[in-house]
């Protein structure tokens, strides 16, 4: 699926909107003037953004994320009014061009010049992306870099400087919540490679697109997904096959679905195979459910773990 295809309404609102967003934007109150009580306000486009954000900024910073809640974010096509909040906004965090690459017109479009765009990408070690779908341009990269820990502690870098630029009188506020948020991430890790290292099947079968790329390095496990990068590629009748050969060639016992997209594909190969399912979840973006509930970026995958500990037979 090319991306002009994909892309193509985001543009077009940016062109048809830009009046109006001028007329909302010639009003802007100076903030800074607010004797020192306004919250500097951030736009995130994904959980994992808006997670660090929330946290690095605690009380100092009003964070909204972009995605609606329960929407697939390669899919997620901006709508004007997402343009209008963006432009209102002091900063504006994404994930990079290869997972967002709708955000690149939309910042084209704005007309508030002291908006900061941050790209979270910046740093991180990248990897080539999986495609099943010829359509897909040449060149790119695994945009899922928040399910490797060090590109994640690099990506809470770029937003605590972020924060820090607009707002250099809590510095060090926001670098104390950066400590921590990242202490939290190492954390997490060691409780993933202790777990994961026990683990007496090291394959994950997964019945979703290829989210999972940076997270199999990591931690040294066999990853297979059933999709490429795009969720909307789907798995050709050979694809399906070789799938179901491996799992039988493996002796599978699970197959793990996706959230947020439909779990058909898991099903499929579930019931072909006599395998049992359990979810996995990439943390792109949060349900509504699970966002009445209060779960966390941390929440999300600390459940995952849980789920692979069962699927792949931990101690």
């Amino acid at each position: 699926m090319k991306t002009k295809l994909i892309f193509g309404a985001a543009t077009i609102a940016v062109c048809a909107f830009a009046v109006l967003i001028s007329l909302t934007s010639c009003k802007r109150v100076d903030k800074s003037a607010d004797q020192g009580q306004h919250k500097i306000l951030v736009i995130t486009t994904l959980l994992p953004l808006y997670d660090m954000a929330r946290n690095i900024g605690g009380d100092k910073a009003g964070v909204s994320l972009l995605l609606p809640p329960g929407v697939e974010p390669h899919s997620f096509e901006p709508k004007p009014d997402d343009v209008v909040k963006i432009d209102k906004a002091d900063v504006f965090i994404y994930t990079g061009k290869f997972m967002e690459p709708w955000a690149e017109d939309i910042i084209k479009g704005v007309t508030n010049k002291n908006l900061l765009v941050i790209d979270a990408s910046q740093g991180t070690k990248m990897i080539p992306a999986v495609f099943h779908d010829a359509d897909e341009p040449a060149g790119s990269l695994d945009p899922h870099i928040w399910l490797d820990f060090d590109n994640a502690k690099i990506m809470v870098r770029n937003i605590v400087k972020a924060l820090q630029t607009k707002d250099r009188a809590n510095s060090s506020y926001y670098e104390e919540k950066a400590r921590d948020y990242s202490n939290k991430l190492t954390e997490l890790d060691s409780s993933f490679k202790k777990t994961l290292a026990s683990c007496k099947i090291k394959e994950i079968i997964y019945g979703g697109h290829y989210a999972f790329g940076y997270f199999a390095k990591r931690y040294g496990l066999k990853y297979i997904a059933a999709q490429g990068i795009s969720p909307n590629a789907e798995p050709t009748v050979i694809d399906m096959s070789n799938l179901i050969k491996q799992i039988r060639k493996d002796k599978i016992k699970y197959i793990y679905y996706e959230e947020l997209t439909s779990p058909k594909i898991a099903e499929t190969l579930a019931k072909e195979t006599n395998v049992k399912l359990l979810s996995l979840n990439a943390a792109h973006n949060i349900s509504r459910d699970q966002l009445a509930q209060g779960d966390s970026f941390f929440d999300i995958l600390q459940k995952d773990l849980e789920s692979l500990k069962v699927g792949l037979e931990c101690q």
